[in-house]
């Protein structure tokens, strides 16, 4: 039996207008956020326990209870616990916090104290006294937001929770998929193929400035960037441009990877062999005239042939790289990524139905400051590389195309594709 994801409401509740919420929607939007992830949470369980599913120890997976856990702990440390959250990004972190509902809550849900390995031997409670504790909190928010003065600053930790709960519903999406649980997400709708835009050489200004609703701190402070010209293709690289890379050897040249990426691609094992194709990827081969070919892929638990013209999914970075290697060209900056998403869109740029890696290395724009959830951007600087835009599975509220994305480069289980650039 397989269970359908809910219909995603493109009302107000979950339009790009919520990073400028006012009081009354927010708390509409808070609501409907925490709705989602019980009805996600609530399917992957009955999926789990008809598919006799053993939740397995994958370093890119939280266990579920500890994931739901985490997202009523957030909350309730940076709203109801929080003595200076009408500060805003200016709350200082380390201020003393009141005590939570839950006497455990620290011990359990802190991410800052406990290492994604630790996560998996706590003995978490029963679901049902997670539920009761996430009712508790969200009761308490919102009885807190009802007396929140309509400014930025008041409402900055509200905002940041309702989009903290977002990723995090995203992940369990994506958990599914990685467990091959009986959930119905629908694949990209089809759309024109077009040929690559140029766009003009120009200053563009990355980035957002303070105020004015909410940001990220990652997505501040705005700054001029010098772009040269460049070309960029219209639609992420499809499956039957990335199944002419496979045909050609792309997966045995050491030549196409960078070092770290071949390293990476022979820790990958499918079988005796080692890795062959894209995650969740059973077969793979040019489609020919009365033959078998194309793409089967696991589809969050069933066998599903993949339309040529669809956007390659479920690919790390260093695949991106190395398609774009074997290919003559290069993955889009993120600054070029953003210039097109905004001035190309009218003429085709498409994007949302994958997260798109891009070739720079997650960093702090010029003038970082780092707001109150510390843990949130520093700890990727360096090692991680940006995405851009949005996958099937994430709400319409949190597509912008400011928004950073950031992951390690090995990582395969999000929604991610990409696209390409001419050098």
């Amino acid at each position: 039996m397989a269970y359908e994801l809910p219909v995603p409401s493109y009302s107000r509740l979950d339009s790009a207008d919520l990073r400028r919420a006012g009081r009354d929607m927010l708390s509409l939007a808070l609501m409907d956020a925490r709705n989602h992830t019980l009805f996600v949470m609530g399917e992957c369980q009955k999926a789990m326990e008809a598919c006799g599913v053993n939740f397995p120890c994958l370093p890119e997976l939280n266990p579920p209870l500890w994931e739901l856990g985490h997202i009523g702990w957030f909350q309730e440390r940076w709203i109801g616990r929080n003595l200076q959250r009408h500060q805003g990004p200016r709350a200082d972190p380390q201020a003393v916090a009141l005590a939570s509902v839950q006497p455990q809550a620290d011990f359990w849900w802190d991410d800052t104290r406990l290492s994604h390995d630790g996560r998996r031997s706590l003995s978490l409670p029963p679901l049902a006294d997670i539920k009761a504790y996430l009712l508790a909190t969200l009761e308490s928010t919102l009885d807190m937001l009802a007396r929140t003065p309509d400014e930025d600053d008041a409402l900055y930790f509200y905002r940041l929770a309702l989009f903290h709960e977002d990723l995090h519903g995203e992940a369990l999406i994506a958990m599914a998929q990685t467990l091959g649980l009986r959930l119905r997400l629908p694949l990209p709708a089809p759309g024109l193929i077009r040929e690559p835009l140029w766009l003009p050489a120009t200053r563009w200004r990355l980035g957002l400035d303070a105020g004015a609703g909410f940001s990220f701190d990652n997505e501040r402070p705005a700054h001029e960037v010098a772009v040269p010209e460049f070309e960029i293709d219209a639609q992420p690289v499809s499956w039957t441009q990335y199944v002419e890379f496979v045909a050609d050897g792309g997966y045995d040249r050491p030549e196409l990877w960078q070092p770290a990426g071949w390293d990476w691609l022979r820790q990958q094992s499918q079988g005796d062999e080692g890795r062959r194709a894209p995650r969740h990827v059973e077969q793979i081969g040019v489609a020919r005239a009365g033959g078998q070919g194309g793409v089967l892929q696991r589809w969050f638990g069933r066998t599903v042939r993949v339309a040529g013209w669809s956007p390659v999914m479920h690919v790390s970075w260093w695949e991106a790289d190395a398609w774009c290697r074997w290919a003559g060209r290069r993955l889009p900056t993120e600054v070029e990524w953003e210039q097109a998403a905004h001035q190309a869109a009218a003429r085709g740029f498409r994007w949302g139905d994958v997260w798109e890696w891009t070739g720079s290395s997650f960093h702090g724009y010029p003038g970082f400051q780092a707001g109150p959830w510390r843990d949130y951007s520093e700890s990727g600087f360096g090692s991680h590389k940006v995405l851009r835009g949005a996958s099937l599975a994430t709400r319409r509220r949190m597509k912008s195309a400011k928004f950073r994305h950031f992951l390690l480069p090995g990582r395969d289980d999000a929604f991610c594709g990409f696209r390409s650039c001419a050098f």
